[in-house]
């Protein structure tokens, strides 16, 4: 059987750990994508957990899998369980030719199986760096377990997609896979631009036109490093505002950890471009990222950025030049890297507007394009 050739040839089965209940960088990238290959003339179907009052609508037809609320006061997730006969009967009717999986859980194993069953060719994309979240909830010892399940997944499928080379060369470096490309991430102009900057609203929010208004991008959780990040400000000598967006279950402690900090709490679309471009320096400590979907934003509003030395960012970020990389968990060296920052109005400006040059290389329709020619090849190989 001749293998397809175009994106309109395709057939996809998507699983997913959480596509549209709880917004965050991992399922509006993957949402885009279903976009991008329905406007292919691909068929896709997606396999996912569902909640009765979901963050945002799905792309494309949703199939709901079994799956219970995720324990240790993270209960806003759902853990995938198993596919379940109706969906095996769903996937049966549907007839894909490839299937993507996107989060290494227990339902993703059995997709997985299924897939080898049926002689489909099997996409995994990694997201994020699931191993390194129990550090975070005092159980680290758990990481080498929680290793063991998510390349128990990864290196059983045919290649991979990951958002960075950095994040590509740590899965090398732990034996996921020697078949990697890069599925990176976009950022949409409309949006995050530095025409979004507004200082009228930053006035409303009390910050003033000469203050600098340190940023924090994401939800409030830990995997975040909020610790790390409030850890830094506070060792900040030079006058300065904290400015934080997003919400999450750490708000209330992240509030005590970083008094006066200004929550302008979930802001989305034009509202979020606002917010990001009238920051004047990102801060963003995670060492859990594979992208940095909001380092890419604010680099795209003109905004510099000070980072971890970790994967995502490391690829985004050039240090000295877009922004300033710092070692992970090093609170004083991140202050002293804000306090630079703070003290040249210069180096702001000139590295903001590098950063903004570089954004402009992320095309949403060149990335997802890169994920259906994977498709397409794994389809060729398949049928050599």
């Amino acid at each position: 059987m001749l293998a397809p050739t175009s994106p309109a040839d395709l057939r996809v089965a998507l699983f997913s750990g959480n596509y549209n209940y709880v917004r965050d960088g991992a399922n509006q990238a993957l949402n885009r994508l279903v976009e991008y290959l329905l406007r292919q003339g691909a068929a896709v179907r997606v396999y996912s957990p569902t909640v009765d009052k979901p963050a945002f609508p799905p792309t494309g037809d949703l199939v709901s899998i079994p799956s219970i609320a995720f324990p240790g006061g993270r209960s806003e997730y759902q853990f995938p369980l198993w596919l379940g006969g109706d969906v095996k009967r769903d996937l049966e009717a549907f007839r894909p030719n490839i299937m993507h999986l996107s989060s290494p859980d227990f339902a993703a194993r059995r997709a997985l199986a299924w897939a080898k069953a049926q002689g489909l060719p099997v996409l995994g994309s990694v997201h994020t760096r699931f191993e390194t979240y129990p550090r975070y909830y005092g159980l680290a010892a758990l990481e080498p377990l929680v290793l063991g399940i998510v390349k128990g997944v990864y290196s059983q499928c045919d290649a991979l997609v990951a958002p960075s080379e950095s994040m590509a060369e740590v899965l090398r470096e732990q034996g996921m896979h020697d078949d990697i490309g890069i599925w990176a991430r976009g950022v949409d102009r409309t949006i995050f631009n530095p025409g979004a900057r507004d200082l009228a609203w930053r006035r409303g929010l009390g910050v003033g036109d000469d203050e600098v208004a340190i940023g924090f991008l994401g939800r409030l959780v830990l995997e975040k490093g909020i610790d790390v990040f409030a850890e830094a400000v506070t060792r900040l000598k030079a006058p300065h505002k904290v400015l934080v967006i997003g919400e999450g279950p750490a708000r209330e402690a992240f509030t005590q950890q970083v008094p006066g900090a200004i929550f302008a709490g979930f802001q989305r679309g034009a509202d979020l471009g606002r917010a990001v471009a009238s920051m004047d320096v990102l801060l963003n400590p995670s060492v859990t990222e594979t992208f940095g979907n909001v380092t890419l934003e604010a680099m795209a509003c003109g905004v510099p950025v000070v980072a971890a030395r970790a994967t995502g960012s490391t690829s985004l970020v050039v240090d000295g030049e877009t922004g300033l990389l710092i070692e992970p968990g090093n609170a004083d060296a991140f202050a002293a890297a804000l306090a630079s920052y703070i003290a040249d109005p210069a180096l702001r400006a000139a590295h903001g507007a590098a950063g903004e040059r570089r954004a402009g290389a992320y095309s949403w329709d060149a990335i997802n394009g890169a994920v259906a020619q994977a498709y397409l090849r794994l389809l060729s190989r398949k049928a050599a």
